[in-house]
């Protein structure tokens, strides 16, 4: 087990890598544990304008995940989860990116522990860039009303860099019509023998966005595992060549629908390929996605949306009924 030097902020507190040979140490039981605690202070479970605390065990168990060293916990003397900070590294070329993602239970002093999630953070990301001999930053996100914590941001050198929307639309209404161009046609993603081809969609749609980063095969075979994934969510526009030109990824997380009493759902991704702009793509897989969520029960779907994106989107969002319910910001930090 792993234990770092870092001087405890708690009486009896202790902060370790997650051990799988502890007693009834599973994955599953840790991050439901982890989801408990983002909840006491964030009832929605919303880690930014997109991302569900449901989301982190995905991303802790994604290839190539770091597992003894990407993830920390803070445990107090009774062996109660009272922090955790949990690091995703995407494979760059050119830079090292850590997106972090961190909570402290209430009733601790959570400035303190939350300093110390930073500091570890800090220390991680140095030995990673270290290891490749690149450039490091830092990044993490939070609602703009959660004040304390951007005062330790900010005090540990954190700047703001993007602003980020969380925007929600009923679907009580009937969704206005919708045609795509003369020639393509709209299906379902046909898991393993087009995943090839989405990828490089995906590439390609998002290669002029702020802050894009390759998608893989790899990364996109263990998304289709996720247990929350329904291929009739997963729409894709094909050209008359067959090209795939635009997408849209629903997503549904029955569990938290459960535990809310809400029927919500998500767009999770969309996007129109480069050379296919201009067509109207993006505003009819948009409708397109939300048909297939209300055809299912949704009644409310949200979406994330970079607030400053050139591409004016939350404009096209905003004529279809969305409207802003949260905001986020972006801090980074150069290591």
């Amino acid at each position: 087990m792993t234990t770092l030097t870092i001087r405890p902020s708690v009486r009896g507190a202790k902060h370790r890598a997650f051990a799988f040979t502890e007693p009834g140490a599973t994955t599953t039981k840790l991050f439901a544990d982890i989801a408990d605690l983002v909840k006491l202070n964030e009832p929605t479970g919303q880690l930014d304008e997109d991302t569900s605390v449901y989301d982190l065990q995905r991303f802790f168990e994604a290839p190539n995940v770091d597992k003894a060293h990407d993830l920390r916990l803070w445990i107090d003397s009774n062996g109660k989860l009272i922090g955790f900070g949990q690091l995703l590294i995407p494979e760059l070329s050119h830079e090292i990116e850590g997106y972090l993602y961190f909570d402290v239970h209430p009733t601790q002093c959570r400035n303190a522990i939350e300093a110390e999630i930073l500091q570890w953070s800090e220390q991680r990301m140095r030995e990673v860039g270290k290891q490749a001999d690149l450039p490091v930053k830092l990044r993490t996100r939070l609602r703009n009303d959660k004040i304390l914590r951007r005062m330790l941001l900010e005090k540990q050198s954190f700047t703001t860099e993007r602003r980020f929307l969380t925007m929600a639309c009923t679907l009580a209404q009937p969704s206005p019509s919708f045609k795509l161009p003369d020639g393509f046609t709209l299906r379902s993603l046909r898991g393993e023998r087009d995943i090839r081809a989405w990828v490089e969609l995906f590439n390609e749609s998002f290669i002029d966005h702020w802050n894009h980063q390759d998608v893989t095969v790899a990364s996109v075979r263990h998304w289709l595992k996720n247990p929350h994934y329904k291929p009739e969510l997963n729409l894709v526009a094909v050209a008359p060549d067959n090209t795939f030109a635009a997408f849209c990824v629903g997503y549904i997380n029955q569990e938290e629908n459960a535990r809310s009493r809400r029927n919500e759902g998500w767009i999770k991704l969309l996007g129109t390929r480069r050379g296919f702009r201009k067509l109207g793509l993006g505003r009819a897989m948009l409708l397109a996605g939300m048909r297939q969520l209300k055809a299912i029960g949704v009644e409310r779907v949200k979406l994330g949306v970079d607030a400053q994106s050139l591409t004016n989107a939350t404009r096209l969002y905003e004529s279809l009924g969305f409207q802003p319910i949260h905001t986020w910001l972006s801090y980074v930090k150069e290591i």
